[in-house]
Parts: structure tokens; sequence; C-alpha cells
């Protein structure tokens, strides 16, 4: 039991060290638009995901036709946030990009189900909240006083935008996957088929956008990694740990994610942010821990069973 636990802890951290390597990896790629990346990533590896779970989905298809509406809401999410996601770090930077999109989705996960769910909102969500919100404000802030220095990077607040809306659809697609598994769907089955047919809808835009790959061995290389490492291993090593670690545990290990693409950044592509840009920064991911942290027992007390985030 130990020894699967320990196991478990590690895929889930490999699976938060390659996710945190996406957007250093794309400015590999400069010629490749955010559109492409996002599509070869999300697309591609989606596909590979479905044909991984490929016998499941079959066997569960008319269960899956009786979840249409949550695979639908899943897959249309699952198409939008690469897109958003790879564009809000072209625009903003690669620090800034990953910490918004990652650190606004619980936040936006906790929202999606006050209003759908009628689970109603915590006093440490409300608090998590406000740290965050002032953390993003901070980072714009920073860029607005003409102190930010990115590589790649053009246009902080238009890239929050994008990365709330990143972190809006990953929200959103991890509520509707986790509605099908409560409905008796099996857990590769639902993230393959979500995945799959999220990633169909993306090949029209990487058909469209995606000629550079071809351009350079670099743009290929850029593109297969980020199909086969981030979301294809990256996303099978995260439920091998999750069927072996609490949840709550697993969330709190993907919290490297930002810290390894804040490192990265800095180390690789060069990125500056000056101190109230990282005191941003800082707050952001302190908001993921304030939501996602186990609270003592005394102050559990009108807590939630499990708190709110993106599973």
């Amino acid at each position: 039991m130990i020894e699967g636990h320990r196991w478990g802890v590690i895929a889930i951290l490999f699976a938060a060290v390659v996710w945190g390597t996406t957007g250093t990896a794309a400015t590999f790629a400069p010629d490749v638009s955010a559109a492409a990346i996002g599509a070869a990533a999300m697309g591609v590896g989606g596909i590979a995901q479905a044909l991984l779970a490929g016998r499941g989905i079959l066997r569960h298809r008319t269960q899956l036709w009786d979840q249409r509406r949550l695979l639908a809401i899943g897959a249309i999410s699952v198409a939008i946030y690469p897109l958003a996601f790879y564009g809000s770090m072209r625009l903003a930077g690669v620090t800034v990009g990953t910490v918004i999109t990652i650190g606004s989705a619980p936040l936006l996960s906790a929202l999606i189900e006050y209003l759908l769910d009628r689970r109603r909102l915590s006093l440490r969500w409300s608090i998590g909240a406000t740290v965050g919100l002032l953390g993003m404000g901070l980072i714009c802030l920073a860029e607005g006083a003409g102190h930010v220095e990115m590589a790649g990077g053009t246009s902080v607040p238009a890239g929050v935008f994008l990365g709330l809306i990143g972190g809006f659809t990953y929200a959103l697609y991890s509520w509707s996957a986790r509605k099908m598994m409560l409905q008796g769907t099996r857990s590769s089955v639902a993230m393959g088929a979500t995945f799959g047919l999220g990633g169909l809808m993306l090949m029209p835009v990487l058909l469209l956008s995606g000629g550079p790959f071809l351009a350079s061995w670099t743009n290929a290389a850029v593109g297969l990694y980020m199909a086969a490492v981030p979301m294809f291993l990256g996303y099978i090593s995260f439920g091998f740990g999750l069927a072996r670690v609490e949840a709550s545990t697993a969330t709190v290990i993907t919290l490297f994610e930002p810290v390894v693409a804040a490192i990265l950044a800095v180390l690789i592509v060069k990125e500056r942010l000056p101190p109230l840009g990282w005191i941003g920064v800082a707050l952001v991911i302190g908001c993921l821990a304030i939501i996602t942290l186990p609270l003592p027992s005394w102050l559990r007390r009108g807590e939630p069973a499990q708190p709110p985030g993106v599973a």
C-alpha cells in the first residue's frame, strides 16, 4: 500500500513537471502560432488518449450517448482550452500565462459548481478568490508600469484575459468529466471520450495553421513533444497517480506546475518580471494553496466534504 502511494506521488509529480515545460517548449517554435501549438498538443494527444481507451469507449457507447450533453460540453472546452492557454503564454509570457490559467481554474471550478450544482461557496473559497484576484491585478500593474520584459510577450492584459478563458474551460471540462464519472462512467472512458472528441474538433485548426511544423525539424520536434509528453504521458501519469493518492494530495502536488514554468521561463526563456509581478505570481500560487491544502480539523466546520478544485 505504501509502495503504491509512493509511485502515485512520483507519477503525479512527473505530470506536474512535464505540464510546466509546455510554455518554454513552445518558445522553441516561434514561427508556429499559438493556435497550431495548442491544436497539436491537445488535438493529437487527445486522439491518442482516446485510442488508448478505445475498447472501453466502444463498450460504453450507449452510456456515453446518454451523457452526450456532458460529453459535448467537455469536448468543446477541451478544444478551446489549448487555444486560450497557449495564446495567453504567447501574449503575456510563459510565467504570467501559466500562473493565471492554473491559478484561476480552481476558483472558476468552484463557481461552476455553485451555479450548476448549487454547491455553496465556502469562506475558504472567498479568501482564496480575493488573494488570487489581488495577485492577477498586481501582475497587470507590473506590466502597466512598463517593467515587464518577456520573450515573445506583447500584451499582458490580453494574455491575462485569455488565461482566464483557459482557466474557465479547464474547469469546465474537469467538471463535465467528473459528472460523467459520478454517473457511473469509468474515468479512462470519460477522459478518453472527452479528449478524443475535443482533439477531433482541433484537427481543422491544425490543418489550417500547422504548416510551420513542417518548416523545420525543430518545429516538428516541438509539436511531437507537446502531443506525446505533456498531453499524452502527462495525463496518463496523472490518472495512474490519482488511483493511488488522495485527490486533495494530488491537487497540492500539481501546484508544482506553475513553479516549474516560472523557473524555466527565467532560466531558459530569459523572461524578467519586476518584484511587483513576482509578488502577484506568489499570491496566485498562494490562492491555489489556500483552496486546495487540507484544513486542520478545527477549521473544517462549515467546509464542503472536499475542497473545490480541478481534478
